[in-house]
């Protein structure tokens, strides 16, 4: 993916039609205890538990995950934000069609077939470079080739999922460098730069209060 970076195409996606129902719709997945073994009053380390991927589609979509949205400077990947634990939550819901579900799973199926085809190996397990070797191929749907066009009809809607589950976290709000619902003790007005661009002044309207 050369022509812009994914991190960039989806901040685009998650400062516009992503905020909305991706926010009202995050919720907490149920956790397990990840180790049976910790000391009686010792707290036990906890991980997400699956409602809908098995093992290996779960380790897939957090592989994949991560190569949409990695950890770079400026915040963590999207496994950090916990997008697979986000994605799967909203597969296991009863508002989600079979149809839907079946589209998730056979398109998992499809990077792994693909992956194995190329290079003799799941999805998960192959390189960086041969992970990227593929998305590259299925990235741009105006451009993929006919044999593509399954996989990247499930990449759009699996890069699309991925934004919306990282730019409604704690994380992606933070990397949005998003302020609203913050508590402002002093309201100083409006900078000057930006009365400037809007071509308006306190001056002006104070003047049209007065007037009244």
């Amino acid at each position: 993916m050369t022509d812009i970076s994914r991190r960039r195409a989806l901040t685009i996606l998650g400062a516009t039609a992503l905020a909305g129902p991706a926010a009202m719709a995050q919720q907490p997945a149920q956790q397990r205890p990840r180790s049976t073994e910790a000391a009686p009053n010792q707290a036990r380390p906890q991980q997400p538990q699956r409602r809908f991927f098995t093992a290996h589609e779960f380790r897939t979509v957090r592989v994949l995950g991560d190569d949409v949205i990695p950890r770079d400077a400026r915040s963590g990947s999207a496994s950090d934000a916990g997008v697979p634990a986000f994605i799967d939550f909203h597969l296991s819901v009863e508002e989600t069609s079979a149809e839907t579900r079946l589209a998730w799973r056979g398109g998992l199926r499809w990077l792994d077939t693909e992956a194995r085809r190329r290079f003799g190996k799941a999805y998960a397990l192959a390189s960086e470079a041969q992970r990227h070797a593929i998305l590259d191929d299925i990235a741009y749907p105006d451009r993929v080739e006919p044999a593509m066009r399954p996989g990247a009809a499930f990449f759009t809607r699996f890069r699309d999922m991925c934004a919306a589950g990282f730019f409604s976290s704690a994380a992606g709000w933070k990397d949005l460098e998003y302020i609203g619902n913050t508590f402002v003790p002093v309201w100083n007005g409006c900078p000057e730069p930006a009365l400037a661009k809007l071509g308006v002044s306190y001056d002006l309207m104070d003047v049209r209060t007065s007037s009244k």
